[in-house]
């Protein structure tokens, strides 16, 4: 039995020493500015109620850590007690409150509740799609607006870990996950897992976390995954960064666990982003798979994936 169950990924935090290069980037991937950032912090938000989801803080160039988000304040203090750590306000867009742990891998996590939604941010409607069973848009034209994608929200982050059996109790016996695939070596040893929040009925992301084990690698960050309008947002979306010179990384693709459409491309401090759309969601009854790891890296179409991507 856990102590609490998160809800969903709330943001991701990087470090950098030039924020005003990673805001460009970031307004080029489709994130807009929460707030403004002479605080030495930049938020960025999607078009969706979360007050913001992606942070870099000043500094040299990293991975901070990822926040997740409680059902309630309630389960917020609960979790705090069993920590035997401070419940602090948050003092950022949205406010609320937070914890900060530590998980085995070094990794900080953060836990907020109370937040305040900001709101929804307006983005393009590209209209409905016309297949060959079914034709809902008639008498119409469809024209797609290029520019940036119309990120959404944050949907996942992809973290190395040292022990992968060590790093999944101490994330399940916390925040209540549920496993969606369990990744197999040859060998037949547990290589990665993607898991899910807890959501009981409400259908959620086929994995809001994906934890593997690379032989010889330390724990590291390796992705943050984030949600497009659409087939026609992401296509654009990567006509527009490829414009502006940013580094592609792998795709345009489907993946097979998750099904979602994937682009990946690079900031400019290093970190992998992904642009993703039309993911699997399970509910809390959706039992768990396991797979090989040719599975984990295929695709269903599309181009294979760099070396340089492991």
């Amino acid at each position: 039995m856990s102590v609490i169950k998160v809800e969903d990924i709330a943001a991701v935090r990087f470090s950098a020493p030039d924020l005003g290069r990673m805001r460009q980037f970031l307004l080029d991937f489709g994130l807009a500015e929460a707030a403004e950032w002479n605080d030495g912090v930049l938020r960025m938000r999607g078009t969706d109620t979360a007050p913001y989801c992606h942070v870099t803080e000043r500094g040299e160039p990293g991975f901070r850590g990822l926040a997740l988000r409680a059902r309630s304040i309630e389960d917020l203090k609960k979790l705090a007690a069993s920590e035997s750590v401070p419940v602090k306000a948050i003092d950022a867009p949205g406010g609320g409150w937070m914890i900060r742990l530590v998980d085995p891998n070094g990794f900080e996590v953060d836990v907020v509740a109370g937040q305040a939604p900001g709101e929804i941010r307006a983005a393009e409607d590209n209209g409905l799609w016309n297949f060959a069973t079914k034709r809902p848009r008639h008498s119409a034209t469809k024209r797609v607006t290029p520019g940036p994608s119309n990120v959404t929200r944050l949907g996942h982050a992809v973290l190395l870990v040292k022990d992968l059996g060590e790093t999944w109790r101490w994330w399940e016996q916390r925040f209540g996950l549920l496993i969606s695939d369990e990744v197999r070596d040859p060998g037949g040893n547990p290589a990665a897992l993607f898991v899910r929040c807890d959501r009981g009925a409400v259908p959620t992301d086929h994995h809001t976390l994906n934890f593997a084990s690379v032989p010889g690698k330390p724990a590291q960050f390796h992705h943050a995954a984030f949600e497009v309008a659409d087939l026609d947002s992401l296509m654009v979306g990567h006509d527009y960064l490829a414009s502006r010179e940013h580094r592609h990384v792998w795709g345009i693709g489907r993946h097979i666990l998750g099904s979602q459409v994937f682009d990946y491309w690079l900031d400019p401090f290093g970190n992998r982003v992904e642009h993703w759309t039309d993911g699997d969601v399970f509910a809390a009854d959706a039992a768990p798979a396991r797979v090989d790891l040719a599975t984990m890296m295929g695709r269903q179409w599309g181009p294979p994936a760099p070396p340089t991507f492991v």
